[in-house]
């Protein structure tokens, strides 16, 4: 009764309706599309690519988080292109403007996979890998995989720096996660994200990427992208990256809010267990001491996006870092 409950509301909800794909949401640049065949299906993999007047030779891959898409990085996008950087930013399979096939078994190493598959096609081979929370394990996971395509690596607070299930968070089945996904709306979202995303502060710029994840649960596709999402959950949880941090051989620099204090799984953990997650200051240090000759960049008042929350800082530090 209360899943039903939190669907009629959801489709009740005043504001924009997002058809599957996103249909109706408008990137800042036209979005192209990359076909493949994965998993026995074909499948359409939306991105950007932006190009720069005056270009360095320099390429710079955007992997978003899980609660993001490919235009949510589009300030960053302005700023690389405008220093000589070919900016490209997939939407990952399962999110957005890509396809949300109803079976497809999700794992890190297969979106690794069709990013390079992505690159191939547009016949790039090394880039500057960029990756924001889910992302940033994507992107972790890709420099694991394809070291040689990596000039550099960038982690901006990415989820993975704990091993949720060793530290006590109890296991959630995939329907669980999807009974849970299944009632979103704006006010649940824009709740969640001022808590961890911008450390309980909020500004109306914000509001733009809540209507973006609340106007697609209002629309047709919002079984489809609820499946998808209890599915990304449940590979979150189950494919830690902290274990193989010391193997990494490429450049690396974490960027991190401090506030930031995303648990996956925290709410259905005991308090006590509660307690120990998410302790971010704590979780980069160990992280860049285990990455070989990893660097630091924290931001003591942000929380989990501070590429959103505070641009001007967030991208001063990333030119910076990719000097």
């Amino acid at each position: 009764m209360l899943v039903a409950a939190c669907i009629t509301g959801a489709r009740a909800e005043s504001g924009p309706v997002y058809g599957p794909r996103l249909a109706g949401f408008s990137y800042p640049w036209p979005v192209r599309e990359f076909g493949f065949t994965s998993q026995r299906q074909v499948l359409r993999m939306a991105y950007l690519d932006v190009r720069p007047k005056q270009a360095n030779g320099q390429v710079a891959v955007l992997l978003h988080g899980k609660n993001f898409c490919a235009a949510t990085w589009e300030s960053t996008i302005r700023v690389l292109a405008a220093r000589g950087y070919r900016v490209i930013a997939p939407d990952q399979i399962g999110f957005c403007k890509s396809d949300t096939p109803e079976n497809y078994q999700f794992s890190f190493e297969q979106l690794a996979l069709n990013t390079r598959d992505l690159l191939d096609s547009l016949g790039i081979g090394k880039a500057v890998m960029i990756g924001h929370s889910t992302g940033g394990m994507l992107a972790a996971r890709y420099a694991l995989m394809f070291p040689e395509r990596v000039t550099r690596l960038v982690l901006v607070d990415p989820l993975g720096l704990e091993d949720w299930r060793a530290k006590g968070v109890p296991y959630r089945s995939v329907d669980q996660w999807f009974a849970g996904e299944r009632g979103r709306t704006a006010e649940t979202i824009r709740a969640y994200e001022t808590k961890y995303y911008y450390a309980g502060t909020w500004k109306p710029a914000y509001e733009r990427w809540v209507q973006m994840l609340a106007g697609q649960y209002r629309g047709t596709g919002s079984e489809a992208l609820a499946w998808n999402s209890a599915r990304l959950y449940d590979m979150i949880y189950t494919q830690p990256v902290i274990y193989e941090f010391s193997s990494l051989r490429v450049p690396t620099v974490l960027i991190i809010g401090d506030k930031d204090m995303t648990a996956v799984g925290a709410d259905g953990a005991s308090p006590e267990v509660r307690a120990r997650l998410g302790h971010y200051p704590v979780l980069a240090k160990a992280a860049v001491a285990a990455i070989p000759g990893a660097k630091l960049i924290e931001f003591p008042t942000l929380g989990h996006a501070p590429q959103i929350q505070d641009p001007s800082a967030f991208h001063s530090a990333l030119l910076e870092s990719l000097r």
